[in-house]
């Protein structure tokens, strides 16, 4: 079966989500990203604002096919706890190495996204189909790329290399 069709409207839905009409003007940015991840297709889109302390993520627009949405509250919060997983991630989590060995044993090691700095995220389930798939992991791997685009939209600034805040603060 042919994806694209539904990798288009998936991509068209979250940009109806999101109103997308193009740049948002000075200090503010929106990026995308999309993954098919464990069967499932995500598309996200943050949005923030370069204050002067730094960034600050001001919404998530997720839209994710899922087949079929078995229990839409548990999706809706499996969703938005994988964006605010992937973008803690993003932000704050780095892996070292030091004599062939991983520094950070667990998570204490791992600043999480902090409750003021989560932003609103809304969310919509496409059900294109009547298997149902997963969805706890598939809306991790977006977060990150979609953060970086924002960024680069709102300040110029490409940043290429995670955990974030080693090139730019958050607030």
């Amino acid at each position: 079966m042919c994806k694209i069709p539904i990798y288009r409207k998936l991509l068209e839905t979250v940009g109806e989500m999101a109103d997308w009409k193009g740049p948002l003007g000075s200090g503010k940015g929106r990026g995308v990203a999309f993954v098919e991840s464990f069967g499932t297709a995500v598309a996200e889109i943050v949005e923030v604002t370069m204050t002067d302390a730094g960034i600050k993520i001001d919404k998530v627009w997720v839209a994710a096919d899922v087949g079929k949405v078995v229990d839409p509250v548990n999706f809706e919060n499996l969703v938005q706890g994988g964006v605010v997983w992937g973008l803690g991630h993003a932000m704050n989590c780095e892996l070292t190495y030091a004599k062939g060995g991983v520094q950070q044993t667990n998570y204490h090691h791992h600043e999480a996204m902090r409750m003021y700095q989560c932003p609103v995220i809304e969310v919509r389930g496409l059900e294109n189909d009547f298997t149902v798939r997963g969805i706890g992991e598939p809306p991790v791997p977006p977060a990150a790329p979609a953060l970086a685009n924002a960024i680069f939209a709102a300040t110029g600034k490409r940043i290429r290399e995670m955990p974030f805040n080693k090139f730019i603060d958050f607030v």
